[in-house]
């Protein structure tokens, strides 16, 4: 445990050393400028000390970081706009239900293309093209479409997480449906099992364990979809919407904050659908 562990730990000690050096570089210039203004000495060690305590700086330390998420968390209710968590519910809330549609139409998608050549060869090239525009582009597009017809709220951000998410999903599931073992299906066929039995006694156990790597990838990229959903909506609530109203105000220590709530957010979305994969593949006896 101990040789498994030192790694991850050396690796997160220099990313702190590397986070408190950049810091201190880019801050430099104005704790600098802070000190004379204010006639204090502006020696190495008390630039350093400037540098690292600025209220509004151009790179926060990650002790400021911690800070901002720990007055956050423990300082508000759980349903205060002021609480990270708050804003961490509405955007998995968003991204759960992209993930839900996605899946959904990922999974319809890989089936049509397995059974049907016709669909393998006009369909799929256009799931992999749609993948090449950039998200920035469609998602105000999306918001003001879905708006003008009276969808609003949860729905057009929903819509942006499952653009992102299903190509994973259909490319993964595509995979898996393909990779039943030949000589079962030829069993299948033997006894005059029809393609929706195979599909669901051979070809869909066997997919499992490509939708849940899927999954792990897609979840993460809904919470991406989330967030560039909330950005054109205006909306108060949302990781979204607070890295905007941080970026509105200078405030860069709110903003490092809401990064890092989104990344511990995808995080445990990921253990979330590991916990689902090694609980349903457990039973299965899949590997």
């Amino acid at each position: 445990m101990i040789s498994r562990g030192l790694p991850v730990t050396v690796m997160t000690l220099l990313l702190l050393a590397a986070w408190y050096i950049g810091a201190a570089w880019l801050n430099w210039p104005q704790a600098a400028e802070a000190l004379t203004r204010a006639n204090k000495p502006a020696g190495f060690a008390d630039v350093l000390a400037q540098a690292y305590a600025m209220k509004r700086p151009i790179l926060p330390t990650p002790d400021q970081v911690v800070a901002e998420l720990w007055t956050s968390l423990t300082g508000y209710a759980p349903t205060s706009p002021r609480n990270l968590l708050f804003h961490a519910w509405v955007t998995a809330e968003a991204a759960l239900a992209g993930l839900a549609m996605g899946l959904v139409l990922g999974i319809l998608l890989a089936a049509g293309i397995v059974y049907t050549r016709t669909l393998e060869a006009s369909l799929l090239p256009w799931v992999i093209a749609s993948q090449t525009i950039p998200i920035l582009a469609i998602a105000p597009m999306i918001v003001v479409i879905l708006g003008n017809i009276g969808l609003t709220g949860l729905l057009p951000k929903a819509v942006i997480c499952m653009y992102l998410c299903f190509f994973p999903i259909t490319v993964g599931m595509v995979k898996g449906l393909r990779s039943a073992d030949p000589l079962w299906l030829d069993l299948m066929r033997t006894y005059s099992a029809s393609g929706m039995r195979a599909f669901w006694s051979l070809r869909l156990p066997a997919s499992m364990p490509f939708l849940f790597a899927s999954l792990k990838v897609s979840v993460a990229i809904s919470v991406v979809g989330a967030i560039v959903g909330e950005l054109p909506t205006g909306g108060q609530a949302g990781l979204g919407a607070r890295l905007l109203s941080g970026s509105y105000y200078g405030q860069t220590v709110q903003i490092w904050a809401a990064l890092i709530m989104a990344s511990l957010l995808s995080v445990a979305l990921i253990a979330v659908v590991r916990g689902l994969e090694l609980v349903l593949l457990g039973r299965a006896g899949a590997r």
